[in-house]
């Protein structure tokens, strides 16, 4: 079993920045690639970043391509994701993911690649 444990949520105005992180208690947390979803009212959860296990690959959602970030530091089994430029339609609860497969990146964009998940942070953008 593997936790994962996001913080970093909250309200921030339009054109502010937000850095969210998400904790593993998995000891191998380094051999696993993680990604974020995010999932708005009334809307499907959908793909917003992944990276790979070494962080040597990332992989953003065009919405927000050049105005997030993913990196991990696997010394500290946390994998984070800086936000900037926020918009109102990034408005949503956000969720960390462990890929499923050992050292891979398969579909990394759907949900259905990942076996744990967390509890989710809260992102609210006022405009």
């Amino acid at each position: 079993q593997v936790h994962l444990v996001e913080s970093g949520g909250g309200l921030v105005q339009a054109g502010g920045s937000l850095r969210l992180s998400c904790a593993s208690d998995g000891r191998t947390f380094s051999t696993y690639a993680m990604g974020w979803f995010r999932q708005a009212p009334g809307k499907e959860r959908e793909f917003v970043a992944a990276i790979s296990w070494s962080g040597g690959s990332t992989y953003y959602a065009d919405s927000v391509k050049g105005r997030f970030t993913i990196s991990r530091d696997n010394a500290k089994n946390t994998v984070y994701l800086q936000m900037n430029s926020l918009q109102p339609e990034d408005t949503a609860v956000y969720y960390c993911a462990r890929h499923t497969y050992y050292h891979s990146t398969y579909h990394y964009e759907s949900r259905e690649s990942y076996d744990y998940w967390g509890q989710g942070t809260q992102v609210t953008v006022s405009s």
